[in-house]
């Protein structure tokens, strides 16, 4: 993992605290959790294992420090890290399809479902959920899963742009 990577990573982070800060939670605290996206996008980026568990780690710390939900700390560190790995799974699966904006999209609408059960579920285990898991999925997840699937549709192709402009390091 170079400096650049590393730059480039932690600038994606920046900006996905920025938009998980900045969105208000709706449905008991619950809000979209948009930060997803840059962590998908830099999975997607810099599909390493070390690049994999900084990026996980770190969104999960990021995300806790800023979520809105109650007791939402630690599941939020166990959701991003898990969902990091699998993630990275799902993109070394499809890697004949890596820079299609399509597969990106679908990759982050199956991660951000995966993200949000796997939030809800550890939620419900270790501090217990405001309100019915099924609601709160449809309230707060599927809203999620659409607005992160748009929102990489568009940033996918302006990323890998600049990363081609910037010479990145980046796995074809």
């Amino acid at each position: 993992m170079n400096t650049k990577n590393l730059v480039a990573l932690a600038l994606l982070m920046g900006m996905g605290v920025v938009l998980h800060a900045a969105v208000p939670g709706f449905i008991l605290g619950m809000k979209p959790d948009m930060m997803l996206t840059m962590m998908f996008l830099g999975i997607i980026l810099f599909p390493d294992k070390k690049s994999v568990l900084l990026v996980g780690l770190v969104t999960g710390i990021l995300s806790a420090l800023t979520t809105g939900f109650p007791g939402g700390q630690i599941p939020n560190i166990i959701d991003k890290l898990l969902t990091a790995f699998i993630f990275y799974g799902l993109v070394l699966a499809f890697k004949k399809f890596h820079g299609s904006v399509i597969n990106a999209a679908v990759l982050t609408a199956v991660g951000t479902i995966v993200s949000g059960t796997i939030f809800l579920t550890s939620a419900y285990f270790i501090v217990g959920l405001p309100g019915a898991f099924v609601g709160m999925f449809a309230g707060a997840v599927l809203p999620a899963v659409a607005f992160n699937t748009v929102f990489m549709a568009i940033i996918l192709p302006v990323a890998l742009n600049i990363v081609k402009r910037t010479k990145l390091a980046v796995a074809n």
